[in-house]
């Protein structure tokens, strides 16, 4: 189900650490919107919409609504400052988009399927993810909330790349990594045996040459035995 987030925005005249400081305790966030052909525009939201906003996956990787003065303006967000471990929010950037402009997004994987992976059951392998989201370059309209991959048929020792998803991209969408040239078709996830499988094999063939190379040591001290009482 697609989802849409409405920011509320309203303009602020002060600017540096003291005013923000007390925006933030008056439970408004500083913000900035910025791009297109207006200018700059320091703002405030609501801390706490805002906080709720960002465990939405899909609030990284949407248009969003900005309203300010009465107008609605679109936009994406471009940077979070966080508290190191409150859960406090100490600034946003906002990108203005235009609909005949395209843009550049990080765009989230969602892996399906994983459980009834061919490589995981019953190869016994895991899945290891090597990214869990993807820049993309297209129109706003165009901007998909999530790239799906999957991985029902993926095998033991399988990886699938960049141009391996070439083919769940909405018409207009292209990957920014591979619009760079074929060297940049980097793995996005791979199924692998976990290592203890990988040891156990090599670990029982090790003792059973360490078996025989003891039995042939047996044979050949038998053999020196028997030369040494033939001599005598």
């Amino acid at each position: 189900m697609s989802m849409s987030f409405t920011l509320e925005a309203e303009k602020r005249d002060e600017q540096g650490s003291s005013a923000s400081r007390r925006l933030r305790r008056a439970g408004k966030l500083p913000a900035i919107l910025y791009g297109g052909d207006d200018p700059a525009v320091p703002i405030t939201l609501d801390h706490n919409a805002m906080v709720h906003n960002l465990k939405e996956d899909a609030f990284y990787s949407h248009i969003l609504t900005v309203k300010l003065d009465g107008q609605s303006q679109k936009a994406i967000l471009r940077d979070v400052q966080r508290h190191p471990f409150k859960p406090t929010i100490y600034h946003v950037d906002l990108l203005r988009v235009s609909a005949n402009q395209p843009i550049r997004v990080n765009v989230p994987i969602h892996f399906l399927n994983e459980e009834t992976c061919k490589g995981v059951k019953p190869g016994g392998g895991m899945i290891n993810r090597q990214v869990n989201e993807i820049e993309v370059e297209c129109l706003p309209d165009d901007l998909p909330e999530s790239i799906d991959v999957d991985m029902t048929d993926v095998d033991v020792g399988e990886t699938l790349h960049l141009s391996d998803l070439k083919g769940n991209l909405p018409k207009g969408v292209e990957m920014v990594a591979l619009m760079q040239g074929d060297e940049y078709d980097y793995a996005v996830v791979t199924v692998q045996l976990p290592r203890s499988a990988k040891g156990g094999g090599g670990g029982g063939a090790a003792a059973a040459e360490g078996a025989e190379g003891e039995e042939g040591g047996d044979e050949a001290a038998g053999e020196e035995a028997g030369g040494e009482e033939d001599n005598g």
